[in-house]
């Protein structure tokens, strides 16, 4: 959801400066811009001093921006790290104790509870860590800051409206220092569009309410294209003889295509979807054919390690079996990543900035690359094929 991870606003494109003009100006002018824009949006005079009267900037904000962590470590370690046994066993008991509530959100939007606990557990720790970030400041420090203010400037009028509806303090509301809010960190704006009273109580508080934070969060997932009923990854084994080359995300083929190429159910059949086959780490590692319900994940974050977490996760709280981790080659520390997207930025394939992180662009022009050498293609980057480039 573009709301529910604070590593999805820091990895959206960076809108360009111009967009506002009073970006990065100082502050107070800043604020005399955002005022006649309220203005001249129909809210009151009253409301809008009332809202920005303790307004500032935080510089922990963009501290925060600028050393923002992506995931370096590989899905099998990553998915450990995540996936504990008191996460899981505490995940399934929540699973009974808010079954209502679970069962609402399958039945009127079509989400099923693993998913929803997925993501209560990997964004607050089911809402026992939400962020102490002031939610207004960070949201007016990241407009004010230049990278984005496309995607920030629009969620301060968004905390306008819920401030005037009762359900944002603009003192008192805090989160994550991007400006998500509540047990599965949503923007302001998404909670706008998206909020539910899950708790009938006349206010969304996806700060203190199961219900209303996770009703709120099925209703985001269904604005965003999943779909009921269907599933979202599935482990499987492929045979060694596969080409290698066709695996990777933006490369569907039905399921009844893979199977004819010998791609089996760990468990379970094969539905009659389209499906990527997926290898996180290459074609020794766990392998997983990911449907369309899948791709609605990277609306929520762009991580793709992340993403594959929280997805086997999900797999995890509705019963499948942990995944088999099998014996993947060994991947490349930060500093030799960075070795080889140079290498391949030289080779003429966008890779992006040189970040030491395994990106999608990085794993594309890893698989061509392995393509080109006679190496088994399947987008994972080894010391082998380092060095032979």
């Amino acid at each position: 959801m573009r709301a529910l991870a604070p590593l999805l606003t820091a990895l959206c494109l960076a809108a360009p400066a111009a967009a506002f003009a009073d970006c990065g100006a100082d502050f107070p002018g800043f604020l005399r811009e955002l005022k006649a824009e309220a203005l001249k949006k129909g809210h009151s005079n009253e409301a809008i001093n009332r809202f920005l009267a303790n307004a500032r900037q935080d510089p922990k904000v963009l501290t925060a921006d600028r050393k923002q962590g992506v995931f370096q470590m590989d899905f099998t370690s990553f998915s450990k790290r995540l996936i504990s046994d008191a996460r899981t066993q505490k995940g399934r008991a929540l699973a009974k104790q808010h079954g209502s509530t679970f069962a609402r959100a399958e039945q009127q939007y079509g989400v099923p509870r693993g998913v929803l606990l997925a993501f209560w557990a990997f964004e607050t720790d089911y809402g026992s860590y939400q962020g102490d970030f002031n939610t207004l400041n960070a949201l007016l420090t990241l407009a004010h800051d230049c990278r984005r203010p496309t995607l920030f400037r629009p969620q301060i009028f968004a905390a306008l409206e819920l401030f005037e509806k009762g359900d944002f303090d603009p003192v008192k509301t805090t989160g994550a220092w991007a400006g998500e809010i509540g047990m599965v960190q949503m923007l302001p704006r998404d909670i706008l569009e998206n909020g539910v009273d899950g708790d009938g109580d006349g206010h969304i508080s996806l700060k203190t309410s199961p219900a209303d934070a996770l009703l709120s969060g099925a209703k985001m997932l269904q604005s965003l294209g999943w779909k009921a009923g269907q599933p979202w990854l599935q482990e499987v084994d492929v045979p060694a003889s596969m080409d290698w080359s066709l695996s990777g995300t933006g490369k569907p083929r039905k399921a009844s295509d893979w199977a004819k190429m010998g791609v089996k159910a760990r468990s379970g059949a094969l539905p009659n979807l389209p499906a990527n086959l997926i290898l996180p780490q290459g074609h020794k590692g766990p392998a997983f054919l990911a449907y369309p319900n899948f791709d609605v994940y990277f609306e929520w974050n762009q991580s793709f390690t992340y993403v594959l977490t929280a997805a086997e996760f999900a797999n995890r709280l509705m019963g499948a079996p942990a995944f088999r981790p099998k014996s993947p080659e060994a991947g490349l520390s930060g500093d030799q990543m960075k070795q080889l997207q140079f290498k391949l930025a030289r080779r003429g394939h966008d890779v992006g900035k040189v970040d030491g992180i395994l990106g999608s662009g990085t794993r594309a022009a890893v698989q061509a690359e392995q393509k080109r050498l006679g190496l088994p293609a399947d987008g994972w980057p080894t010391s082998a094929l380092l060095g032979k480039l």
